[in-house]
């Protein structure tokens, strides 16, 4: 697929992705992410008028790049719920834990949890650092971290079997090269389609925090 251009185009990609109710419930999110937006900065002012195309087409992409079915998720950094609220919703059947350390942040992802109905979401509302170790089927993270400290501070959420998909900008390239050798062959970057110059970081494997600097 082409890069997505408009708004229209990213409504229909991401209608394509999910059931009728599942759509509609991200209507309800868009929603909620402007007025919240007027409380406190959650995306970018300028990205408010593309808003399906900046990121909610912009996350959607993801599960193209993870088996249908995989679970838990891990969303690292959270913030407002990109990628992980928008995946929660297109996904009902699959268990999503949403790790945000900043409260007015996690209060909001709380109270959109509850008002888009999501008993398949958790939330821990601390450092990535002081979370509960638990296996991980997949996890993301959106600007969260450069990759190096991003893979060795959730290496130990990690298994053999965990994807890794992880939306950068230009620089997704340089940052697999910096890696040390071994884990230079776990991944590889995946075009997204929502910026020519952004890139999606994928991967699978198990990585130990003593393979980082």
């Amino acid at each position: 697929m082409s890069t997505i251009q408009s708004e229209e185009q990213a409504r229909d990609y991401v209608r394509a992705l999910c059931n009728v109710s599942a759509f509609a419930n991200l209507g309800r999110l868009v929603d909620g992410l402007i007025a919240e937006n007027r409380n406190q900065n959650l995306i970018a002012e300028p990205t408010v008028e593309i808003i399906w195309q900046r990121h909610i087409a912009d996350s959607a992409q993801l599960l193209e790049h993870v088996s249908r079915g995989t679970s838990p998720w891990l969303d690292l950094g959270s913030g407002p719920g990109l990628p992980g609220l928008v995946l929660a919703v297109m996904r009902p059947e699959l268990k999503f834990v949403l790790i945000e350390e900043r409260q007015k942040r996690t209060n909001w992802l709380v109270q959109m949890v509850a008002r888009l109905q999501l008993p398949n979401v958790s939330i821990e509302a601390s450092r990535l650092q002081t979370v509960p170790r638990q296996d991980a089927g997949v996890i993301s993270a959106r600007a969260f971290a450069p990759l190096a400290k991003l893979l060795k501070l959730s290496a130990r959420f990690s298994t053999s079997e965990t994807a890794w998909v992880l939306p950068k900008g230009r620089s997704a390239e340089q940052e697999i090269r910096a890696l040390p050798e071994r884990l230079q062959q776990v991944f590889h970057v995946k075009q997204s389609l929502t910026s020519a110059d952004a890139g999606i970081i994928v991967g699978r494997g198990q990585i130990r925090a003593g393979e980082l600097p």
